[in-house]
């Protein structure tokens, strides 16, 4: 398949007054064209910090990519001039931000927001913006988009301003979409057919997705791969079958435990502890200290990465053949 997007060893450090924020450290993934990815883990794993990095967000200072290459159909986003990045940005790469409530100005109408992007890039006329964003706003189901072009913000509910927001990205025909925990701020009902409407849109569009979230449970509808963050490292990828019935990694295994199930009998299980400070990160797995497998070795050196098949892959020490003659020993007596 057609690599759209290529993350190589991406490495991204915070200059603050308490020290260096090691946020994003040797992330590699890659995105094919059409397929939806998602990078899922807990807050402050480095997920939207990566997603930044991509749009060329990073604000500078204090933070900076200080290593490693985002490869956008072949070509080095990090070493792209402001002016060069601002014309690949909203028009090749889209946002969606976080949160629909705040990604809108409250002073302009729907309209002049939808319109904005594409009369900026794209120079069209006034008719043929207008044209557009009423197509845009059918798109993504808003009714009535001739008088809701005349609203402001305000008038519309939490689902529907993410609709508008998918609509602003989607409007100038990028390939790759970055979609940052879209339905974290909308109830279940709302998060689903916003799911739903992800689905629509690449079918009709063809366009590429990144859908960050720290929820499994959203990415089980839609995303075809998925790739586990953990202390700004990748620590498992796989297709969608393979993290769901065969996770490799502790920490994906307690994700997965902790996603509310209607079969499930008793309490949740939570994963214990807290991820390390990335001020001065371990030298090994940054799991070790919150995981109930944890070896000696753990602690010491960073596992390699296991390749389990061509689409699944996984950092830990458990995957190495001595653990595992290991624990068939354990298991068998």
């Amino acid at each position: 398949m057609e690599k759209i997007l290529e993350v190589k060893d991406l490495h991204v450090t915070f200059t603050t007054y308490g020290g260096t924020v090691q946020a994003v450290r040797g992330v590699d993934f890659h995105l094919n064209k059409g397929e939806t990815l998602a990078i899922v883990g807990e807050s402050g794993c480095g997920k939207s910090v990566t997603s930044n990095a991509i749009m060329g967000l990073i604000p500078n200072p204090p933070g900076k990519i200080s290593g490693g290459k985002i490869l956008f159909k072949g070509k080095d986003l990090t070493k792209l001039q402001e002016k060069k990045m601002r014309s690949i940005r909203g028009v090749d790469i889209s946002m969606i931000f976080q949160d629909p409530m705040t990604a809108l100005n409250p002073t302009l109408t729907i309209g002049t927001q939808l319109m904005e992007g594409l009369k900026q890039h794209r120079k069209v006329s006034d008719k043929e913006a207008k044209k557009r964003a009423l197509e845009m706003m059918d798109l993504v189901g808003i009714p009535n988009p001739e008088e809701r072009m005349k609203q402001y913000p305000h008038q519309f509910s939490g689902g529907m301003r993410q609709r508008i927001v998918i609509a602003i990205a989607l409007i100038c025909e990028p390939e790759l979409l970055i979609a940052d925990e879209p339905t974290t701020a909308l109830d279940v009902t709302i998060q689903a057919q916003i799911l739903e409407l992800f689905e629509k849109i690449q079918e009709v569009t063809g366009v590429s997705i990144i859908l960050i979230t720290h929820d499994l449970g959203v990415v089980a509808k839609i995303a075809d791969r998925i790739a586990v963050m953990y202390a700004g490292k990748i620590i498992e990828t796989g297709t969608k079958r393979e993290i769901f019935y065969k996770p490799q990694h502790p920490y994906t295994r307690g994700l997965l435990n902790s996603v509310p199930r209607l079969d499930a009998k008793g309490k949740l299980k939570p994963i214990d502890g807290t991820p390390p400070d990335l001020f001065s990160p371990p030298k090994g797995c940054p799991f070790t200290a919150r995981c109930p497998m944890a070896m000696e070795v753990c602690n010491k050196i960073y596992p390699g990465s296991t390749t389990l098949s061509d689409s699944h892959s996984v950092d830990c020490w458990l995957q190495d053949e001595r653990a595992k003659q290991l624990l068939a020993t354990m298991v068998t007596n």
